[in-house]
């Protein structure tokens, strides 16, 4: 590792935008940390990167428990010393049902993972980040458009999602004495795993069923990017980077 490489961490990075961003963090140079709940899929991350090991390291870490994140993050310091950007990723999503048909448990746990984690995350962050030579950092929450236009039966995601708008704004505020930054990225039909029934049709507002146009992933990561480089002076609050033709304008 160069004095010049800066170190970042991406939860949820064995698969998706998480696999995606820290593919592209390492390969711009970034020494990445990546966290998520199994081994297998955080090596495989690091092998499509095509990069030395040297400048990553794979955590398996469960966001929503607080001594795994602070393991998660022990290990990141031990390591490199340092942290300068979290992107704060890790995501699921309940069963499309309606919401009294919900269970009390697949609430709980979207909200553990969407919500709870990054919070857990920006908590350890905040403290590392605090006492670090130079002091600082940039933290950078994946929420979604969602929070603004839902879905139907999408209340324990939105719900979610529309809280880490909160989360967002509060660590902005409260980082600012630290030295420690933190925007928000809205992403919206990127073309994942998790999108992959769009293309054959998803519910819409009105109850019909529709197909759905996405975008390439790569547009999320130079993004992502984007907003990581920027020097601590300068900050993106707020992005939404979506599938152009996508009905979020004017949805319902």
């Amino acid at each position: 590792m160069t004095e010049a490489r800066k170190v970042a961490m991406v939860t949820g990075a064995g698969s998706g935008i998480g696999r995606a961003v820290a593919i592209g963090m390492l390969q711009e140079g970034y020494v990445v940390v990546l966290a998520g709940r199994r081994p297998e899929p955080l090596a495989e991350t690091i092998r499509e990167a095509g990069l030395s090991g040297r400048h990553a390291l794979a955590v398996p870490a469960d966001v929503t428990d607080a001594s795994s994140v602070r393991a998660l993050f022990e290990q990141t310091e031990a390591r490199f010393g340092r942290l300068d950007v979290l992107f704060n990723n890790a995501g699921i999503v309940a069963p499309g049902v309606p919401i009294e048909e919900l269970s009390v448990e697949a609430w709980r746990a979207v909200v553990d993972v969407n919500l709870t984690g990054p919070f857990l995350c920006t908590q350890q962050a905040f403290r590392l980040m605090k006492r670090q030579q130079p002091r600082g950092g940039r933290i950078i929450n994946n929420g979604s458009i969602s929070a603004m236009a839902p879905r139907p039966n999408s209340a324990p995601y939105t719900a979610a999602k529309h809280a880490i708008t909160g989360l967002t704004k509060s660590t902005s505020l409260d980082g600012r004495k630290y030295d420690i930054a933190c925007g928000q990225i809205d992403i919206g039909n990127a073309a994942t795993e998790m999108t992959a029934k769009m293309a054959t049709g998803i519910i819409q507002a009105n109850g019909s069923i529709a197909a759905e146009p996405v975008m390439d992933l790569a547009h999320v990561v130079r993004a992502v990017l984007y907003m990581a480089a920027l020097p601590l002076e300068a900050n993106v609050q707020f992005m939404t980077v979506m599938a152009t033709k996508m009905p979020l304008v004017g949805r319902g």
